[in-house]
């Protein structure tokens, strides 16, 4: 665990909410020179604390209206490998993320379709295919509110 001061913590948030922020533009934001800022962000991602930069898609305006969280039971846990469903869940290309998680379910899923119809499609012909699968709960996103995180 690296050690955060204020400022730190407030480049990290800036960055979260923009990461195309430069060194200057944060540094004038919080008082500090543009190599002092770059420094900071250099030893940020150098630890770790930041593994890179992502490009947030609108799954919307790409035509994919729906986003569906799956809970997903395996049906016999020792007949069927880990390793093989989620090999055979990560070749589904309306599956965005693939969750191994504690609790009611083994996996969670998050699913992109262009509709429900779309949607249905994929869940029949592909998700309640996949090797072990057992029980399936659907959970519609109404609404995404993004957070920058614990800091």
């Amino acid at each position: 665990m690296i050690a955060l001061d204020d400022i730190d913590r407030q480049i990290l948030k800036a960055l979260a909410l923009n990461a195309r922020q430069n060194a200057g533009a944060l540094g004038r934001r919080f008082g500090l020179s543009q190599p002092a800022t770059w420094r900071r962000i250099k030893r940020l991602q150098e630890a770790g604390v930041v593994s890179g930069h992502k490009l947030d898609l609108d799954a919307e305006k790409l035509g994919f209206g729906v986003t569906v969280f799956l809970g997903v039971k395996l049906a016999t846990k020792g007949r069927v490998s880990l390793e093989d469903f989620e090999r055979a869940v990560a070749a589904i290309p309306e599956v965005q993320t693939v969750e191994h998680v504690l609790g009611m379910y083994d996996y969670r899923l998050r699913v992109t379709a262009r509709d429900i119809s779309d949607f249905e499609r994929v869940l029949r012909r592909r998700v309640m295919t996949l090797p072990g699968i057992g029980d399936v709960e659907a959970n519609v996103l109404l609404s995404d509110e993004r957070r920058p995180g614990p800091l």
